[in-house]
């Protein structure tokens, strides 16, 4: 199925970011420890087909947020890439007042409301978080990708 492009959680984010930047820096960023190179290989590939990053205010401002646990020499850089990135993604605003109504809100916080309600067929989530691809794949199991499948 040909999709317009994904959506991507924020700690997958902040692999691509980091990845992007250079990917030897990924297995020395705090917020990175479950992730390899090879990981980060393997969502490149997923992207890999001229797909379109979606992102929204919430997912990026964690992102933000991940990036600065990372070795503080490289943080201009990262957020150089992070700036570069927003520029090119299709950004997709869900008010926080809408997002609060998702019933998955009580149990997985604002940012992943925001993505359970945003994913679709055609833009689908990717994911390493189990419980909100579970709360994405009740909904519609083709509107996420459990990357945890896809790792080696």
């Amino acid at each position: 199925m040909a999709h317009l492009g994904f959506f991507i959680d924020a700690n997958l984010l902040v692999l691509l970011v980091v990845g992007r930047t250079r990917p030897s820096l990924i297995n020395r960023h705090r917020r990175l420890k479950e992730y390899s190179e090879s990981d980060y290989e393997t969502l490149v590939g997923l992207l890999d087909h001229g797909s379109k990053i979606f992102v929204t205010p919430n997912t990026l401002t964690e992102t933000s947020n991940l990036l600065a646990y990372g070795p503080t020499d490289i943080n201009s850089q990262l957020f150089a890439l992070l700036k570069s990135m927003i520029e090119d993604s299709k950004e997709v605003v869900v008010l926080s007042k809408v997002a609060s109504k998702v019933p998955e809100f009580g149990w997985l916080g604002l940012t992943d409301a925001v993505l359970v309600g945003v994913a679709t067929r055609d833009t689908p989530l990717i994911t390493a978080d189990l419980r909100l691809w579970n709360a994405v794949a009740i909904r519609d199991p083709y509107a996420v990708v459990n990357f945890n499948t896809l790792r080696l």
